[in-house]
């Protein structure tokens, strides 16, 4: 498997796209949805990755300047040679909660994908709040917020669980965007963070109100939702929950509890269920 470098935090444009892999983002990005489009875009995206040889590209998308290493996490080579297959139900639905003064909560934010798009569409009044655990992603995270002239935008490297307090983290060693609480990935390593419950942070970072709240933990969104609608007032409860869907399973039926507070599920994806309040 092909290792990136380490983190480079030098100036945005030193991995411009040049040569070969210019060529191959330019058409992977124009390529179809349609099955013969994404097979082509694939074949085409592993030609570039082995031609770029463990270094990153300086890119645009979603609006954003990022800075991407397109190796051991998947996130960030969808977004760099395919972003129009990145979520798009999912950001079309978030994009309608999007405005002046728009509040949006992202756990698990990874290098940024859906924080800096959010920035992009919303206004100067906004605050949107990236939650990061793994420091390398976490610090790839804050270099791509850096390049952007998004002040509505902060990063913080801790890990959300069901109270405050060390954890493990554990880590997968193929994704380094697939990080999670609980025991999901045989032979990665394991790392000890600092964790606290969803309301204690929104109560420290001053928030009275949430238009919307991605969350992506691996597995463990039961244990960042429920302590946090068992605890937290009404007022503070999301407009819309986008949420990953669980292959392990959680110990509390999410959308039933969901539904009980209020919220009716209008999308579903093959990645990700979304909830309204109702």
């Amino acid at each position: 498997m092909l290792r990136p470098i380490a983190n480079d935090l030098s100036p945005f444009g030193r991995y411009a796209p040049k040569g070969l892999p210019a060529s191959i983002l330019d058409l992977t990005r124009r390529c179809s949805t349609s099955w013969s489009g994404m097979r082509r875009a694939f074949l085409l995206r592993g030609i570039a990755v082995r031609t770029l040889a463990g270094r990153p590209m300086d890119v645009e998308a979603y609006g954003a300047r990022m800075r991407l290493y397109p190796y051991n996490n998947t996130c960030e080579k969808r977004i760099l040679f395919t972003p129009q297959y990145f979520d798009p139900a999912e950001r079309r639905l978030l994009a309608t909660y999007a405005s002046d003064d728009a509040r949006f909560i992202d756990i698990g934010a990874n290098v940024g994908g859906y924080t800096l798009f959010m920035a992009a569409l919303s206004g100067p009044r906004a605050r949107i709040l990236a939650i990061e655990p793994n420091p390398s992603v976490f610090e790839r995270l804050t270099y791509n917020i850096r390049q952007n002239p998004f002040a509505t935008v902060k990063a913080l490297d801790c890990a959300v669980a069901d109270r405050e307090g060390e954890i493990t983290l554990f880590l997968d060693p193929r994704n380094q965007g697939c990080t999670s609480v609980r025991i999901s990935h045989a032979g990665g390593d394991t790392l000890k963070v600092h964790a606290n419950s969803l309301k204690a942070i929104l109560a420290h970072e001053g928030y009275d109100r949430i238009d919307a709240l991605k969350v992506d933990v691996e597995g463990a969104e039961d244990v960042v939702l429920e302590p946090f609608f068992r605890e937290a007032p009404p007022a503070l409860w999301p407009r819309l929950i986008l949420c990953a869907r669980s292959n392990t399973g959680w110990s509390v039926d999410l959308a039933r509890m969901l539904s009980a507070y209020g919220y009716r599920e209008t999308l579903r994806s093959r990645s990700n269920v979304g909830w309204e309040r109702v």
